[in-house]
């Protein structure tokens, strides 16, 4: 289970605000990649804190309210299927979370990064944790909160177009999915980068 272990250590070397950063959305074909950053209190327990794919939905809902209620502070934010097309996957990924982490109420000054790779123009000293969601309490608390609200938004899309169906998929590449594009097309959510062989198999 995830722990504060890596925070401490992070505190041990001087910095004060440390902030857990994890993305939701790289792989869908539709929707933005969405980023949270989460400053915990040290002192803080929070029951069934985990990796967000390890969860169920209900306990991710659940866990969204106690982590924003009891966070010192939290950010979430976007970057668009534009973003998506002009920088690619990556670097997308890397403007959501580099806007989590100015987001945050209260400024980090150290980043904890769930993954391999440093975001881009990062303006703070981090560290990059490979499957952080499952080691540092801070990361699963972002995974959640990415997680989470990413899924509300692709409900409010299926809202807007109930045909794609994104309430049963979130933008993932399933079989209901592919059959809604082929039968509808694109819609402006989705990613032509993500799709470009789907349609050359097409064609």
């Amino acid at each position: 289970m995830p722990d504060f272990s890596f925070e401490l250590a992070a505190k041990q070397k001087g910095y004060t605000y440390i902030c857990g950063v994890d993305e939701a959305g790289r792989g869908p074909l539709a929707g933005p990649v969405c980023a949270a950053a989460v400053i915990l209190p040290d002192d803080i327990e929070i029951a069934g804190l985990n990796d967000s794919k390890k969860l169920t939905e209900k306990k991710r809902e659940e866990l969204y309210s106690v982590i924003t209620e009891k966070a010192i502070a939290y950010s979430v934010a976007f970057a668009d299927v534009c973003e998506i097309e002009k920088y690619n996957i990556l670097g997308a990924t890397f403007i959501a979370m580099n806007r989590a982490i100015e987001g945050l109420s209260t400024p980090a000054d150290y980043a904890l990064i769930d993954g391999n790779r440093v975001p881009k123009d990062i303006k703070i000293d981090c560290e990059t944790i490979i499957k952080g969601d499952s080691k540092s309490a801070s990361i699963a608390a972002a995974s959640i909160l990415a997680k989470v609200t990413r899924d509300r938004l692709m409900l409010e899309y299926d809202k807007e177009l109930p045909q794609y169906a994104f309430s049963k998929h979130k933008g993932y590449g399933t079989k209901l999915h592919y059959e809604m594009i082929e039968k509808y097309g694109m819609s402006i959510y989705h990613r032509p980068s993500f799709l470009k062989s789907f349609y050359n198999k097409k064609t």
